[in-house]
């Protein structure tokens, strides 16, 4: 899978958005202009967005476009979805039921099935957020080994403590 640039720019819309929109709006000159995409491609990219409800519009002297939800409740998958004509890793995955007439008997179709719920199930863990935080590993593994590590930390500041009242004690003449 290719993701185009209408996926691309969506995301990139979205960031400039967090970054720059929280206070007050942005027109789609200024987004276009720090991100040095084209207006009248940019116009499409946020009419896609503004549809799926990822953007809200405002007209008039002070008007521009600014986030409908907090950075944390956007998906990167449900933008990119929002963005795509099709995510699909293959031609034959795009459709929600399989038309090819192999899928009986292809042998690698498992596989990209397997390849694309594990696309799916990234995208739609990692939010915008993640990406204006610079966090790209989502994984549960993760949060266990950090947690383990901070337990592994807390223990030896514990053990740190101690040692130094033991040795402040016997110092200490009674």
């Amino acid at each position: 899978m290719k993701i185009s640039t209408k996926g691309r720019y969506a995301l990139r819309v979205l960031v400039d958005l967090a970054e720059h929109g929280t206070k007050k709006n942005v027109s789609i000159r200024e987004i276009a202009e720090r991100q040095r995409i084209s207006d009248k491609y940019l116009e499409g990219i946020v009419a896609r967005l503004s549809a799926a409800g990822y953007v809200k519009s405002v007209r008039g002297k002070y008007g521009g476009y600014r986030l409908s939800m907090e950075p944390k409740d956007y998906t990167v998958y449900d933008i990119l979805r929002a963005a795509e004509d099709s995510i699909a890793l293959v031609a034959c995955l795009e459709d929600e039921v399989n038309q090819c007439p192999r899928s009986k008997t292809c042998m690698t179709l498992p596989l990209w099935e397997h390849m694309q719920a594990q696309f799916k199930e990234y995208m739609e863990k990692l939010t915008l957020q993640d990406v204006l935080d610079k966090k790209f590993d989502v994984s549960d593994e993760s949060d266990d080994d950090e947690e383990a590590h901070q337990v592994e930390h807390e223990s030896a500041d514990d053990v740190k403590a101690d040692t130094s009242t033991e040795v402040t004690s016997k110092s200490t003449p009674a």
